[in-house]
C-alpha cells in the first residue's frame, strides 16, 4: 500500500495559502458584507477582510519577487513574516485588524529562532494556538459569539489533532465552522437577524484556503451564513442586561453597544514603543469602544469607535507617531444595532476617481466624484476601488485611475463590479489633472457611452507634467540624477534635471506649451514654494497670449507640483 505523503507548510505554501484566501474572500466578499450587523451594520466586514489579505498577499508577493534570482526563494520566515507585516500595514475594520494579529501570532511561532524551515503538524497547532490567544488579548474587552470565539475554537481542535499540517489544518477548519454555526446562540444581535458572525464567517473562509494550501484539496462548501435554517440554533432568551445595554465589560472587542454607539470608526498606524501603547490603550478604551490594538516591535495598527474622533488621533500622537489615518463617519444606516438599514436608491450614473491628496480630494468630491486617496507610497489596492464603486452606489460608473501604474488594478475593480450588475468604464488617465479634464466636460444628462466618450477625449487631449525631488541616484531619460535633484517630467518621462523647483517647474511649462494649449492647471503640494504658482502664472500670463491658467491646492500629494495642458 502506498505511503501518503506529508504535508508541511512552508515560504511557497503560505504564498499559495494568501492568494486562495483572497480568491475565498473575493467569492464571499458580498455575502459576508451583507451579514455584517454587529459590532456596527455598516455592511463591510467582507470587504475589510478582503482588503486585510490582499495587503498581506501583496507583501509576501514583494518578497517572493526579490528572490527571483535564487532559485530556493523565500523561506517559511520570510514569507509568514511578509504575511503579517503586510496584514498588519493593511488592516481595515475591526475584523480585518483582529485578522491581521491572528497572521502575526502565527508568524510568532513560525518564524521565531530556531524554528524549523518547514513547519510540521505539532508546529501548526502551535501557532493557531498563539494566532488565537493573541488576537484575544489585543482586543480590550472580548466578547463570545464573534471571530475571537471562532479563532479559538479552531485552535481548540487543532491541539486535538494528532498528524501532519493537513490533519491539523482540516480539524482547525471544522472546529471553525462548528464554532461560527453556534455564533447566534451566544450574541443575541446575530440571532435577531438570523445570522451567524461575518468576521467569524471570513475567518473560516482563510481557514479553508489553508487546507487547501498545506493539502491541495479543497474543502467542503461553506457553511449557510444565515443562521435562520431548520438546522439552526433556536434563538436564546432574552437577555434583560442586553435588551437594556450591553455589560459594562461588553463595550468593544468586536462587539459594541447594540442600543447606538460611536461616530466615528478611527483607524491608524503607529511607531511607539509598547510603555507608550499601554497607556494609549487606557485613554482610548475610555474614549469608546471597538478598541483593538495590534501589533508589536514598534509598530502597531489601533482601531477605535468614538464620538471625538480629534481626540483619538491625538492620543495617537502623544504615543507616538501615527500615520495613514482613516476617519469613518457611520451614515445614519450604520448604526451599532442589529436592524436593517433603509434601502438607498442606486443613482443613475457616478465617478469615482483616485486623487494624490487631501486637497484634490475635496476638488473632485465638490465636482461629484466618489475618490479614493492615494498616499505618497501607498497606491491604492483593487479592493479599496472596488469599495468606492460601492459605495457609489451607482447603476453606471465612470473609473479614473489618474495613474499609469494603476491602470492594471482599475481594470480588476472594474471587472468585479460588472460582476455585480454595475456598468463601469474606464477611463485610463494617467495624471489626476487629466482627471480634472476629464471630469469638467461629463455630463450625466448625456447617454453614457457618449459622456465616456468626451471624458476620453479630454483627458486625451491634455498633457501632463509633474516636478518631483528624486530619493536617489539613478539613470533617466535625461541623463543621469543625484538625490535631491529636481526632476521636472512630461507625459511620465523625466524631461528636466535641475537643483532649483522653480526654474525646473518653468523649463517643463515652456516645453509642454510649444506645442500650445488653451488652458494650463496646475496643482501645488505642499512641499512646494510658496512663490511658484503666482511665478507660473505671470509667467503664462506674459509669454502666451490666450492661455487661461487654473490653480489648485494638492494637499500633501507626493509630487511637489502637478502641470496640465489642455
Amino acid at each position: 500500500m502506498a505511503q501518503v505523503p506529508q504535508t508541511f507548510l512552508d515560504g511557497l505554501a503560505v504564498r499559495t495559502w494568501c492568494g486562495l484566501a483572497l480568491r475565498a474572500l473575493g467569492r464571499a466578499r458580498a455575502e459576508i458584507d451583507a451579514i455584517n450587523v454587529y459590532p456596527v451594520a455598516d455592511g463591510d466586514t467582507g470587504t475589510n477582510l478582503y482588503l486585510t489579505v490582499e495587503s498581506a498577499a501583496t507583501a509576501v508577493e514583494a518578497v517572493f519577487a526579490g528572490y527571483e534570482t535564487q532559485p530556493a526563494g523565500p523561506t517559511l520566515a520570510d514569507a509568514v513574516r511578509a504575511m503579517a507585516h503586510g496584514a498588519l500595514i493593511g488592516a481595515r475594520g475591526n475584523s480585518g485588524t483582529i485578522l491581521a494579529q491572528l497572521l502575526r501570532g502565527m508568524a510568532q511561532v513560525l518564524a521565531a529562532d530556531g524554528a524549523q524551515p518547514r513547519c510540521d503538524g505539532p508546529a501548526l497547532r502551535l501557532a493557531l494556538r498563539r494566532a488565537a490567544d493573541s488576537a484575544r488579548q489585543a482586543v480590550a474587552h472580548p466578547v463570545e459569539g464573534t471571530v475571537l470565539t471562532v479563532a479559538s475554537a479552531a485552535a481548540d481542535a487543532a491541539e486535538r489533532a494528532d498528524g501532519d499540517c493537513g490533519t491539523v489544518a482540516r480539524a482547525a477548519h471544522a472546529g471553525a465552522r462548528a464554532a461560527l454555526a453556534a455564533t447566534p446562540a451566544q450574541l443575541g444581535v446575530l440571532a435577531r437577524a438570523g445570522v451567524v458572525d461575518a468576521g467569524g464567517s471570513g475567518l473560516v473562509a482563510v481557514l479553508g484556503a489553508l487546507v487547501e494550501a498545506c493539502t491541495g484539496e479543497t474543502v467542503d462548501a461553506e457553511p449557510d451564513r444565515v443562521a435562520s435554517t431548520p438546522n439552526a440554533l433556536p434563538e436564546p432568551e432574552p437577555d434583560p442586561e442586553t435588551e437594556a445595554g450591553p455589560a459594562p465589560d461588553a463595550d468593544a472587542g468586536d462587539c459594541a453597544a447594540e442600543g447606538g454607539g460611536p461616530a466615528f470608526e478611527v483607524i491608524y498606524l503607529l511607531e511607539a514603543d509598547d510603555t507608550a501603547v499601554a497607556r494609549l490603550r487606557t485613554r482610548l478604551d475610555a474614549l469608546g469602544d471597538s478598541l483593538v490594538v495590534v501589533g508589536g516591535d514598534g509598530l502597531w495598527n489601533v482601531h477605535v469607535h468614538v464620538d471625538d474622533a480629534g481626540a483619538a488621533v491625538e492620543a495617537g500622537v502623544e504615543a507616538g507617531r501615527p500615520y495613514r489615518i482613516r476617519i469613518t463617519h457611520f451614515g445614519l444606516g450604520d448604526v451599532h444595532t442589529g436592524g436593517p438599514r433603509p434601502p438607498r436608491e442606486r443613482a443613475q450614473r457616478a465617478v469615482v476617481a483616485v486623487v494624490p491628496g487631501q486637497g484634490l480630494a475635496e476638488l473632485y468630491t465638490e465636482a461629484g466624484a466618489t475618490t479614493v486617496l492615494a498616499r505618497p507610497g501607498e497606491p491604492p489596492a483593487s479592493g479599496e476601488l472596488l469599495a468606492a464603486v460601492r459605495r457609489a452606489h451607482a447603476r453606471e460608473v465612470v473609473l479614473l485611475p489618474n495613474d499609469a501604474e494603476l491602470r492594471d488594478t482599475a481594470a480588476a475593480a472594474a471587472e468585479q463590479a460588472r460582476t455585480e450588475g454595475v456598468r463601469v468604464a474606464l477611463i485610463p488617465t494617467r495624471s489626476a489633472v487629466q482627471g480634472i479634464a476629464a471630469l469638467a466636460v461629463s455630463e450625466p444628462g448625456r447617454r453614457f457611452d457618449e459622456d465616456v466618450v468626451q471624458m476620453t477625449s479630454a483627458a486625451g487631449a491634455t498633457r501632463y507634467g509633474e516636478v518631483v525631488v528624486a530619493e536617489h541616484r539613478s539613470w533617466t531619460t535625461a541623463g543621469i540624477c543625484q538625490a535631491g535633484d529636481v526632476l521636472g517630467l512630461i507625459d511620465g518621462d523625466v524631461a528636466v534635471i535641475g537643483a532649483d523647483v522653480t526654474a525646473t517647474a518653468e523649463t517643463v511649462l515652456d516645453r509642454m506649451l510649444q506645442a500650445g494649449g488653451e488652458l494650463v492647471t496646475l496643482v501645488i503640494g505642499d512641499e512646494a514654494p510658496e512663490t511658484v504658482a503666482a511665478h507660473l502664472e505671470t509667467r503664462v500670463r506674459e509669454s502666451y497670449l490666450a492661455v487661461d491658467t487654473v490653480v489648485y491646492g494638492g494637499g500633501h500629494q507626493g509630487a511637489l507640483l502637478l502641470i496640465g495642458v489642455e
